[in-house]
């Protein structure tokens, strides 16, 4: 079985002395559970695991309890270490300040159990890390598969990763296309809504969060106002509602609105977004036209050609700690995406076979002189190269 560079992260500190909770974190289907998996089984360090997925959220006593059963196997087997995984731990209202009870009590009698966390709704993550675990952690996050990570364990080609996105899951089924449509809806789409936003967030119209999804993923890699997309909706809804659903939606892993680049923090704010999907995926069950189809045409293809570079570096923005806009002053001067992290700027622009000519680039330079500008596609870079490698490697 393909084996992620997490796995080598993960199995090297399962080996070291008990000294922090391991946090795997990421959006669903991208492997957090394989790779858990993965690592115990190689390690044969016995262990137990306790979904959260089907939990009530007030049930707190659940998360001692599992740490308590946890123990008992330790002293009924007379084992000198055991490794506790906990899935979905985000679910349970409180989590936090029942792991840190535990963990501190483990430390204090000399326990040595260790721990795996994984969990799909960052924010949720996040908020219960810092308030409660700091110091006690250590967190492994996992992106949207790369292209050569697609291309190595299940021989995609890069037309397929444009066209098909990065779920591991899904790879086996893109010869029905039917098929693979139902399984990125149904395992991934609806369950992300269903289960990490509307069970966490008070929505008052879900249909409107559904609508505002579809039209975003829909128009991923291109600009659309909110006026525009409220017009476009069959529910009533205000600017305010579905940046705030955005918001939800960025946070899931699902799809975004990047700001246009500005030195001013107000005039980015204040901008049109530009769309962009986090796996091209969620923007191809939209696609007007089956795969073959899809090839050949070429302004088709250079949208979702650009979406999937866009796609690309939103899942890696998370881990790398940058932010991404996009940049226009008119039709035919822009930049694609501008990265920016700590002061240093990155600017690139996508080309497809069939781009026109773009002085957005050569402009963007001489008015912001960014650490690095790149082309991606014709003429530049390779996709297949851009694709598969960690964008948080054009900062150094």
């Amino acid at each position: 079985m393909y084996q992620r560079k997490q796995y080598y992260t993960l199995f090297s500190r399962m080996q070291e002395k008990r000294r922090f909770i391991q946090v795997i974190t990421g959006p669903r289907q991208v492997g957090k559970s394989t790779l858990m998996k993965q690592v115990v089984n190689a390690l044969g360090i016995p262990f137990v695991f306790y979904p959260a997925d089907a939990v009530p959220a007030t049930q707190l006593n659940w998360v001692s309890d599992c740490w308590e059963a946890a123990r008992a196997k330790m002293r009924v087997q007379g084992l000198k270490e055991l490794i506790l995984v906990i899935d979905e731990i985000q679910k349970i209202t409180g989590w936090s300040e029942v792991v840190k009870k535990e963990w501190d009590t483990d430390t204090f009698n000399d326990v040595n159990l260790k721990v795996i966390l994984l969990g799909s709704s960052r924010v949720m993550l996040d908020k219960g890390l810092s308030d409660s675990l700091q110091g006690r952690f250590e967190r492994i996050i996992l992106s949207h598969w790369s292209f050569s990570e697609m291309r190595d364990a299940f021989g995609f080609t890069l037309d397929q990763y444009v066209y098909y996105g990065a779920y591991p899951g899904a790879a086996e089924l893109i010869g029905d296309e039917d098929r693979w449509r139902d399984y990125i809806t149904g395992s991934i789409l609806d369950a992300t809504i269903n289960k990490d936003i509307l069970v966490n967030e008070k929505i008052a119209k879900p249909a409107l969060l559904r609508q505002a999804f579809e039209l975003s993923a829909a128009y991923s890699g291109k600009e659309l106002s909110l006026t525009k997309m409220i017009g476009q909706m069959q529910d009533a809804g205000n600017t305010t509602t579905i940046t705030g659903y955005l918001n939800l939606l960025s946070q899931a892993g699902l799809v975004c609105g990047l700001n246009k680049y500005a030195v001013d923090l107000a005039r980015k704010k204040n901008s049109v977004p530009k769309h962009q999907v986090y796996n091209n995926a969620l923007k191809s069950i939209y696609c007007e036209k089956p795969f073959p189809e899809a090839v050949q045409d070429r302004p088709l293809w250079g949208r979702l050609f650009e979406s999937a570079i866009g796609a690309h570096i939103m899942s890696y923005a998370y881990a790398g700690d940058y932010m991404v806009y996009y940049w226009r002053t008119n039709p035919g001067c822009e930049v694609d995406y501008v990265l920016e992290k700590k002061g240093r700027v990155v600017a690139i622009e996508v080309k497809s076979n069939d781009s026109p000519g773009n002085k957005g680039l050569a402009q963007f330079k001489a008015q912001y002189q960014p650490y690095l500008a790149l082309v991606v596609g014709e003429g530049g870079m390779q996709a297949e190269d851009f694709l598969s490698i960690d964008p948080m490697t054009l900062f150094k």
